[in-house]
């Protein structure tokens, strides 16, 4: 028997706004049966509390649980709770508010989800308001009908509304048993639409494995099995329904380190990033306060093959309340630290609308500074634990992704600089970090100095070492393409400015021997002065100035750039990626004690009139042949290869 029976009528545009949440908040219909699982999860929670609060309320609490029911030949799927369940009042309320909430402040809200400047709107607060997650069914069903009885109450209620339908029914049940159930009459199967048969065992296991399987309470489902009994001629088959588990409910960021096993840690890093090696490091956070959260991150000790592919998938997982919201929440984790991988369950989060809204939570936003923060002092821990071996083998993984980080993390580029280590001059096999670069520093120097190239062996043989070798001064090898990029935009360390060996003019001279050198540069500047000048007019195509310079000892000239000059290889890094770059002309020195620029000199300053004329072509293939063998000295390209070896051929031929 039942009795106060309403049909009410959904107010004029509600249909139409309804269509719009499921073809547009809802791009993946499998969502639904995560909302109603999360909504029954919920429940559970609910009455579990209540049963502690109120000692007086009549509710079995032993078996709190989720069931998946099935009936294939009519069509239908139904997901039932023994929870708190809901009054007549409640589900007017909770379920009923769309039909009741107005129009325009429906499309209001809605609008305001959908638009950019939606940081500050509540979606949690729309989902509640609206019943959002609910109505998600009308995606997969072509009628709805919500049967529950709240605990401690002994009438039940019953909501039920037809897919397209101006209206809605609800009465009041005699009878009901105590918690919530969701029937869903399913619409037929449409592959190409993505509308799934949810009455098949194989979907629903792959929906509650994927988007629910750390639920904490158990979410059954009778399945149909064949078991063989008796043995030889008496063998036997026969069909029997059991009970069966859907979920693993092994929510591992839950516990305690101490409680959880390296197997399991190692498996369940699999399950979620997709990998078959085994984490380099645990790490497991909790926080509480203005808002919670707990997250379960691991760095892998393997990189992946995409992992500087425009395809590679980034970001951890997140769930709200054990409940699976999406793999690779980017705006968890920021791009250098793509490869971390792990699961973060926000506690102040709700199932959100639109997952687009993300990007402007605040929430997240101060859970992902929290997150890099953490990420980073553990790598901080591996490079001062006393066995390097772990820092070591993240380092050769995951520095250089780790080192994009000095160019956008701005809040974290001095951790970042802390935890990062560099080829140098001091060691052919091992690394340094900068502190320990700082520490070897020789007494009065000021600056950390580098050079950058394709080859740990193109820059050791570079013009550029020549004086930094024999003054014992450690320069850093950087040969990473991210190495280009940072070190224009990092001006220091530990209050010590990064200067590049091949920009500028480097002065390695103390205070003594400048002052003891100074009677003899002042000597060379003035012996040079003419040939430097007509050099800058005889190439001035291809080098903005011509000057001499202490940096060389053994080879005859080298290039330079000036110091905000890009270098060539990061021109060349920028051609490539299909960017006009325009020429840049850099600085030619000159070494003034090497033969063949003194040679230079003196054969100039012999025929210095016909010089300035060009009427003496051996001394401008000979200023050529220079720029040449300083272009080709630093592993550059020549313009015109072709000109250049037929000149230096005619000369080998005038040698013999």
């Amino acid at each position: 028997m039942t009795e106060h029976v309403e049909q009410l009528e959904f107010q004029a545009e509600t249909h139409q706004l309804l269509e719009l949440m499921i073809h547009s908040v809802y791009s993946n219909k499998d969502t639904f049966l995560r909302e109603l699982i999360s909504n029954s999860s919920d429940a559970l929670d609910k009455l579990r509390l209540e049963s502690y609060q109120d000692k007086d309320l009549q509710v079995d609490t032993d078996d709190l649980h989720i069931e998946l029911v099935v009936d294939q030949d009519n069509r239908t799927l139904t997901v039932r709770d023994n929870g708190i369940g809901m009054s007549r009042a409640e589900v007017v309320d909770l379920i009923g508010t769309l039909a009741k909430s107005g129009t325009a402040e429906l499309r209001k809200k809605l609008n305001e989800a959908k638009s950019a400047a939606a940081g500050n709107i509540d979606t949690a607060e729309l989902i509640g308001q609206f019943g959002i997650g609910f109505y998600s069914t009308f995606m997969v069903a072509d009628q709805v009908t919500l049967t529950t009885r709240r605990a401690g109450e002994t009438e039940g209620t019953r909501w039920s509304s037809a897919a397209g339908s101006s209206t809605y029914t609800i009465e009041t049940l005699d009878e009901a048993p105590q918690g919530t159930s969701v029937s869903l009459q399913l619409k037929p199967a449409d592959e190409d639409d993505h509308l799934f048969d949810y009455t098949q065992e194989w979907k629903l296991r792959e929906i509650v494995k994927k988007y629910s399987d750390f639920i904490a309470w158990p979410i059954r489902m009778q399945v149909e099995r064949t078991v063989t009994e008796g043995e030889g001629e008496e063998k036997t088959e026969k069909t029997v329904v059991e009970d069966q588990t859907l979920n693993s409910m092994k929510a591992l960021w839950t516990r305690p380190k101490s409680e959880v096993s390296d197997e399991e840690y190692k498996e369940f890093y699999k399950h979620v990033s997709h990998a078959w090696d085994e984490p380099l490091e645990i790490i497991p956070m909790k926080a509480e306060g203005t808002f919670e959260y707990q997250a379960l991150l691991f760095l892998p000790s393997q990189a992946p093959f995409d992992l500087f592919t425009r395809e590679h998938k980034r970001g951890v997982q997140l769930y709200v309340k054990r409940v699976f919201i999406m793999d690779n929440c980017e705006e968890l984790m920021p791009e250098y630290l793509r490869f971390v991988k792990g699961v973060v369950d926000a506690q102040d989060l709700s199932l959100n609308v639109s997952r687009e809204i993300l990007q402007q939570d605040r929430q997240i936003r101060m859970i992902r500074k929290r997150l890099v923060k953490k990420v980073l002092s553990t790598v901080k821990d591996l490079q001062g634990a006393e066995d390097q071996t772990k820092y070591q083998t993240f380092w050769k993984e995951f520095g250089r992704v780790l080192k994009e980080g000095l160019l956008g993390d701005t809040d974290n580029r001095e951790t970042i600089l802390q935890v990062s280590s560099f080829a140098s001059t001091n060691s052919e096999s091992e690394v340094t970090t900068l502190a320990q670069y700082v520490e070897r520093m020789a007494e009065g120097q000021d600056s950390i100095y580098y050079m950058t190239g394709e080859s740990r062996q193109q820059i050791e043989s570079s013009p550029h070492m020549e004086a930094f070798k024999a003054k014992g001064r450690e320069v850093l090898i950087l040969t990473d393409p991210v190495d280009e990029m940072w070190v224009g935009s990092v001006p220091e360390f530990d209050g010590k400015a990064f200067v590049s060996i091949a920009k500028g003019e480097v002065d390695l001279e103390s205070e003594e021997e400048k002052k003891a050198s100074e009677a003899l540069r002042e000597q060379q500047d003035k012996d040079f002065a003419e040939v430097l000048g007509w050099l800058g007019k005889t190439l001035d195509e291809s080098v903005k100035e011509v000057r001499l310079t202490s940096r060389l000892t053994t080879s005859p000239a080298c290039l330079v750039g000036d110091v905000f000059d890009f270098t060539p290889m990061l021109e060349r890094m920028y051609r490539a990626s299909g960017q006009l770059m325009p020429e840049t002309k850099r600085i030619l020195e000159l070494n003034p004690t090497h033969p063949l620029v003194t040679g230079l000199r003196d054969a100039y300053d012999t025929r210095k009139d016909d010089a300035d004329a060009g009427k003496v072509p051996e001394l401008t293939e000979t200023a050529e042949l220079l720029y040449g063998t300083a272009v080709l000295a630093e592993g550059g390209e020549l313009k015109d290869p072709a000109r250049f070896a037929h000149i230096l051929t005619d000369r080998l031929t005038r040698t013999l």
